[in-house]
């Protein structure tokens, strides 16, 4: 399961640091970018974001967060 995390926080780092339009455009991003005022806030949050899923799946795969319970 960690591993799923530190792969989706990857993801979503590439697409806000590379301005990927698939995934700028999607209708979720499109929300962000409506909220925070511009795609440049929006890509921010979105590496941000993918830096909290990559340190949720570090600490699933050292034990620190128990994933099954």
């Amino acid at each position: 399961m960690g591993i799923l995390f530190v792969a989706i926080g990857l993801f979503s780092i590439a697409g806000g640091a590379f301005d990927w339009n698939f995934f700028m455009e999607h209708s979720k991003a499109a929300f962000f970018t409506k909220i925070l005022g511009s795609r440049t806030r929006a890509r921010a949050f979105y590496i941000i974001l993918g830096l909290g899923f990559i340190v949720f799946g570090i600490l699933g795969l050292l034990g620190v967060i128990d994933f099954n319970s």
